[in-house]
């Protein structure tokens, strides 16, 4: 008998599934491109091709290091699938030999993203945008068709404007009957002041829509549907190039949290929006961004609560300062520079010292949230965020460890491979690598049960009973679903 792999040694002394929330297939252009073709008509693919944002190629890789300086073009991504493990590299993109080895994976079930496809929803141009998802969701459902006991694709959905959202929505789940959907985490947007200003700069000159609080467009219509159609919006957005991640010569330093940083943007953005406080019994997934940015966001958000919530504003309104006593402490405690210097006018008064007047209905930041007290922060956070983590994260203990967690919460830590990215060397030691965080005694089995079988089976199956109907994994979700919904 051969000897088992690092993943399915693992497997087999589980009593319990392991479901990946987060592999990754690498699309075999070719054929995507009779699809883009058959989405977007002649022309379609070369106009896909020549792209700047659709992550086909690279403007910096035709620069030379001054041209790179002088637009400050930030380094892009390099080598980002296995190729030596050429065994690895066809696995990604032949969802047929991928099914075929997730057991030696230490795989039951994965949920697969895209990889070119991630760019897909994040290009500017709107006919071009929704040609490359439509043609994205018909390929993907297309060549997973037969492999839906093991493997299920997640459909690309564009966010632009609510209509195209709900159009795709619609199509990828009514009329495809895919199950899971990933959406850009932010859509850039002009600055219409300095749009205006320089046209041929609008692009550049933009600011980041992530659908809660400041949108552009009231996004409520496209949560609803999700909830009406059984799916959980995850979000798997690069945030690299963008602010300090602009390196034009190293991408380690723009890639370093960059997955982290858009998915704190948009988990902050629909927080503090009131989403999960409209839509209760909608989950959402942030993908490969672990859960540091969620453990210090949840700290945070009670932190400026206590010290920000209108019922002790009235500690900070400039309103409330006694100028008498404080003109009076200037003369006594300050001599000569300080007395008599009481800035009287409001020109001579910093905004930053003395406040400014403030409009009352615009103090109470958290009023969508309809928070009373601080331990109703644990329940609208864990309720409804998830947080993808990659194996070999020794931070997803974080989301574990309750008793350093405020009002003893646990974050919905679910576990995803990375299988085709070059993030996991072999894919044979997919459910390995998670496990060794339980050899180093940063996991006990519990909470590794918890990481690669409870919680992805609570994000899935909470939104949708039937997820996992028809799946390698029915029974056991369907029992965990049992006791806990």
């Amino acid at each position: 008998m051969s000897e088992l792999s690092r993943g399915a040694a693992v497997r087999a002394r589980l009593n319990h599934p392991v479901i990946d929330t987060d592999g990754h297939t690498a699309e075999f252009e070719p054929l995507f491109f009779d699809y883009l073709r058959a989405a977007g008509g002649g022309g379609i693919v070369e106009r896909y091709k020549r792209a700047p944002d659709s992550g086909f190629s690279f403007a910096w890789n035709r620069m030379d290091r001054a041209e790179r300086r002088d637009a400050r073009t930030p380094r892009p991504n390099w080598w980002a699938h296995p190729t030596k493990n050429t065994l690895d590299r066809a696995t990604s993109s032949l969802p047929r030999l991928m099914r075929e080895r997730l057991p030696e994976m230490g795989l039951d079930f994965s949920i697969i993203y895209p990889s070119l496809g991630l760019n897909s929803p994040h290009i500017g141009d709107e006919e071009l945008r929704r040609a490359a998802c439509r043609a994205l969701n018909n390929y993907h459902a297309g060549v997973f068709a037969e492999c839906a006991d093991r493997l299920t694709p997640a459909a690309v959905i564009p966010m632009h404007t609510p209509a195209e959202a709900l159009a795709e929505l619609d199509h990828a789940i009514g009329r495809l009957k895919l199950k899971t959907i990933v959406m850009p985490a932010y859509v850039r947007r002009p600055i219409p002041a300095l749009a205006r200003r320089a046209p041929e700069l609008a692009a550049q000159l933009s600011w980041f829509d992530s659908y809660g609080i400041d949108s552009e467009h009231d996004y409520d219509p496209v949560w609803a549907r999700c909830g009406a159609l059984g799916v959980a919006p995850t979000f798997h957005s690069k945030s690299t190039g963008i602010g300090f991640r602009g390196s034009i010569s190293n991408f380690m330093h723009n890639h370093i949290g960059h997955f982290a940083a858009s998915a704190e943007a948009v988990c902050k953005s629909l927080f503090f929006g009131g989403v999960t406080r409209r839509f209760p019994a909608l989950n959402f997934a942030f993908q490969e961004g672990g859960v540091g940015w969620a453990r210090v966001l949840y700290g945070d958000l009670i932190g400026h609560w206590k010290m920000h919530r209108v019922a002790v504003l009235d500690n900070f309104d400039p309103a409330r300062l006694d100028r008498r006593l404080f003109v009076d402490l200037c003369r006594r405690w300050g001599g000569d520079r300080f007395a008599d210097r009481f800035p009287e006018t409001r020109d001579d008064r910093s905004d930053v010292m003395w406040g400014a007047a403030e409009d009352p209905a615009d103090l109470d930041e958290f009023a969508r949230l309809g928070i009373e007290r601080a331990e109703d922060f644990r329940d609208l956070f864990t309720r409804n965020f998830y947080f993808g983590c990659e194996g070999d994260d020794d931070v997803t203990a974080w989301a574990f460890a309750s008793l350093r967690i405020p009002f003893g919460a646990r974050l919905n830590a679910i576990f995803g491979s990375d299988i085709g990215h070059r993030d996991l060397f072999d894919m044979r030691d997919a459910a390995a690598e998670p496990w060794e965080l339980v050899e180093r005694g940063l996991l006990d089995e519990s909470d590794f049960r918890d990481f690669v079988f409870v919680n992805p089976v609570r994000l899935h199956g909470g939104m949708n009973r039937d997820f996992f109907k028809g799946t390698a994994v029915e029974s056991a979700a369907g029992r965990l679903l049992d006791e806990t919904l």
